[in-house]
């Protein structure tokens, strides 16, 4: 094997040559950047969209950890690719996140929605024709720190527990709220509630005009909230449906057994020796919800096993109950309705996303405002690679991968924003160069050019 020589060449090289993507999608929210600016001037410095950009262009990378903007001091081609007039260190990066946290965060909700509005994604529908709001809590482990707002999480683990909102089957995040860890998953929901539903209906009548469906687990088994949900159907807006897991709470389930088991209609089905299985429907009825024009019914399922699934014979058969409270139509049957339910678990993985891929599990600051600023700002990082996945690793001219309806994020990483590439400084013009041997070029010079034409008036 012949013996490679290193040396440092006299031109300048970047690593994350996809950063020039996420330019593309920055301006898209470059009037609502601008407005941020005029509303929070700076006399001298770093103005504060240029902070956004800065945090953006690192959480794209999977880097949360304000330090890392130290590797981009000096280098043209991160502040050119991302827009950025000045490039703040990260001390500045820190201390300005901590200072206006509140005033940014408020401001966040809207980038989202003009982002998404203004590329309109393919988001997902459902078969049915619905299209999904997935709202889910999920634990942050923090342990080991005296971070703001840590506290026991129902996972058995010192951290945060953020509510989060995925719209469509490929994992368009409109909300990553964070919460203490102590907090309930139903306690001030109604709140994100109120602006989630309505920013998913003008997204839905923007593009696949398509009728919502809020799916939510036991933790969320709250009236209050389905009094919320229906309220937000309005004339000339898609339609608001929903399906919450139920909680039992203090219900018999023997008691249920017992008389199902005596109740010549009930229909058992036996799917193997010693269980049984019986699933039926009941109507309901909540207060302020009119039931002539949406009838309510819950769909319930009960399973008795005698026997485990090892074989074991029970002394006393083992009952469980389940239900599944919804306002879709009667055209759903029972088993659709509990698939579709079933479906609601594939927004663990873009919990996984979040955690692992952009790095966020354990978040950079000790202040719970600056800590709530990141997690917004990476559900943006989150849409913004999403929408580069779909675009550029999907079509013909993507690198070899199995095919797939979406890319996790990491792949986003890997392929589109970890590039190789060369920045030239010809005449009046910059080229960025990607190697002979870059398989994603492609891919690349087709989504850059699709994305520039958008963007020129």
């Amino acid at each position: 094997m012949r013996q490679l020589i290193v040396k440092q060449l006299d031109y300048d090289l970047t690593p994350v040559a996809g950063l020039a993507l996420v330019g593309h999608y920055l301006k898209a929210l470059q009037p609502a950047l601008k407005r941020l600016d005029a509303a929070m001037p700076i006399r001298s410095g770093v103005s504060n969209s240029d902070v956004l950009r800065t945090y953006l262009g690192l959480l794209v990378q999977g880097k949360s950890d304000f330090d890392a903007v130290e590797n981009f001091r000096g280098d043209a081609f991160f502040k050119q690719s991302l827009g950025i007039e000045l490039l703040p260190s990260s001390p500045t990066l820190r201390q300005r996140l901590d200072a206006k946290a509140p005033e940014i965060s408020e401001r966040m909700p809207a980038m989202i929605e003009a982002l998404l509005a203004s590329q309109r994604p393919d988001y997902g529908v459902l078969p049915c024709g619905w299209l999904p709001l997935d709202i889910d809590t999920f634990a942050m482990d923090n342990g080991g720190t005296a971070k703001e707002g840590v506290g026991r999480t129902y996972a058995g683990v010192d951290g945060y527990c953020p509510l989060a909102a995925y719209l469509g089957q490929h994992g368009f995040c409109l909300e990553l709220a964070l919460r203490p860890g102590v907090q309930h998953s139903a306690k001030e929901t109604e709140f994100n509630l109120e602006r989630l539903i309505p920013m998913a209906q003008r997204l839905s009548a923007a593009g696949p005009k398509a009728p919502i469906l809020v799916r939510e687990d036991s933790g969320f088994d709250a009236m209050a909230q389905m009094r919320g949900m229906e309220a937000c159907n309005q004339p000339g807006m898609p339609r608001v449906d929903w399906l919450i897991k139920w909680n039992p709470r203090k219900t018999d389930v023997a008691a249920i057994g017992q008389r199902l088991d005596a109740d010549p209609a009930t229909c058992w089905d036996q799917p193997r020796e010693g269980k049984r299985v019986t699933v039926w429907e009941e109507k309901l009825q909540i207060e302020g919800v009119d039931s002539t024009e949406r009838p309510l019914r819950r769909v319930l399922r009960l399973i008795e096993r005698s026997i485990d699934a090892k074989g074991q014979v029970l002394i006393e058969p083992h009952l469980v109950l389940e239900g599944w409270t919804t306002s879709l139509p009667a055209q759903f049957g029972s088993a659709d309705i509990i698939a579709l339910y079933a479906d609601h678990g594939t927004h663990e993985q873009f919990h996984s996303e979040f955690k692992t891929d952009l790095d966020l599990t354990r978040l950079p600051s000790g202040k719970f405002d600056t800590n709530y600023l990141v997690c917004q700002l990476a559900a943006l990082a989150m849409n913004i690679l999403r929408l580069m996945g779909q675009r550029g690793l999907l079509g013909p001219d993507a690198p070899v991968r199995h095919p797939a309806k979406r890319r996790r994020i990491k792949t986003v990483m890997q392929e589109l924003i970890y590039r190789a590439g060369r920045l030239i400084e010809t005449g009046r013009r910059l080229v960025l160069g990607l190697g002979a041997n870059d398989r994603a070029a492609k891919a690349f010079g087709r989504l850059h050019g699709e994305l520039f034409a958008a963007a020129t008036p």
